[in-house]
């Protein structure tokens, strides 16, 4: 459903915002390894969530990646798939085509319809806070 790209990102920033409720940051090549995600990659990834203001790079001793719980809350997985995957998720159509719309619907368009508008709702009302807590907690994971 979302690229491989924005799979990372989001657990990325789930990640950074577990590990700075518990009073750390994490550089790079930990994000990547926490994560199963190529460090080179990720690298890309992270900068890109932080240009668009996200999470927070801090450098020097003690620096790393930021995302405070105030801001984690504020967050949401819409944030980050606008950032990453554009919004083309809420529009394309289910069976491929080009031109797919109300006045020219595809057969799926309908049904389709009503899925990417309950998609939309639940990466609006969910924020990365929501889901670091789980991970927090241990009752959700990031890596198997």
């Amino acid at each position: 459903m979302f690229s491989k790209a924005c799979e990372y990102a989001i657990r990325a920033t789930i990640l950074i915002a577990k590990a700075s409720e518990e009073g750390y940051r994490l550089n790079v090549k930990a994000i990547a390894a926490q994560t199963d995600s190529p460090e080179a990659f990720t690298a890309k990834i992270l900068q890109k969530l932080g240009h668009h203001g996200l999470i927070t790079s801090v450098k020097g001793p003690g620096g790393g990646f930021d995302l405070p719980k105030a801001q984690a809350r504020k967050v949401t997985l819409s944030d980050i798939v606008k950032v990453i995957d554009d919004d083309s998720i809420y529009k394309g159509c289910a069976l491929g085509l080009a031109q797919c719309n109300s006045a020219k619907p595809c057969p799926l368009h309908d049904h389709f319809l009503r899925i990417r508008d309950d998609l939309r709702r639940m990466l609006e009302r969910t924020s990365i806070h929501d889901l670091a807590t789980g991970v927090k907690d241990g009752d959700t994971f990031l890596k198997r």
